[in-house]
């Protein structure tokens, strides 16, 4: 098993979040940027804190630009959150393909996560917490979203799957 680092002032670990995942809102300002232009910017986020894991962003379907979500074929399925459907984002003349995803109908206990829309930060240009650039989550299966504020060590990297 890892061991986690201790966090310092002002920051939160990784391993001190819940399993199920808890939602919270997020006061912060979320920008995201593919393509050159800003294609969401909100202060009305939610964070998904699940154990090991950066938190992940729910941005409202609005803080987007128009267009710049468009339906991708297939879905995923999460045990505690239910079924996700995907998207293609667009900005700029750039488009990151099922870069997003969205639960239309939310399991018991996830309901805010209704008309919210999380991203890769790896598959767009940048994401951005409070003028932080945010770090992709390694692995590219998870969306964390890893800023200064966050201590891990988290999973998603080789040799973490069956933390």
């Amino acid at each position: 098993m890892p061991r986690p680092v201790v966090p310092g002032p002002g920051q939160e670990s990784a391993w001190d979040y819940p399993r199920p995942p808890r939602v919270e809102p997020s006061p912060e300002r979320v920008e995201v940027w593919l393509g050159g232009v800003r294609i969401a910017d909100t202060s009305c986020a939610v964070r998904v804190l699940e154990t090991s894991h950066p938190p992940t962003y729910y941005l409202p379907r609005e803080a987007f630009a128009e267009g710049s979500l468009v339906p991708a074929d297939g879905s995923t399925w999460c045990e505690w959150k239910g079924e996700a459907a995907w998207f293609d984002v667009r900005g700029g003349r750039r488009t990151a393909p099922r870069a997003a995803w969205a639960y239309p109908a939310p399991r018991a206990g996830y309901e805010s996560l209704r008309d919210r829309v999380a991203l890769m930060p790896g598959l767009v240009d940048r994401c951005v917490v409070d003028g932080e650039t945010v770090l992709p989550q390694e692995g590219g299966f998870y969306g964390g979203w890893i800023t200064s504020r966050v201590v891990g060590p988290f999973k998603g990297a080789p040799g973490t799957r069956g933390w």
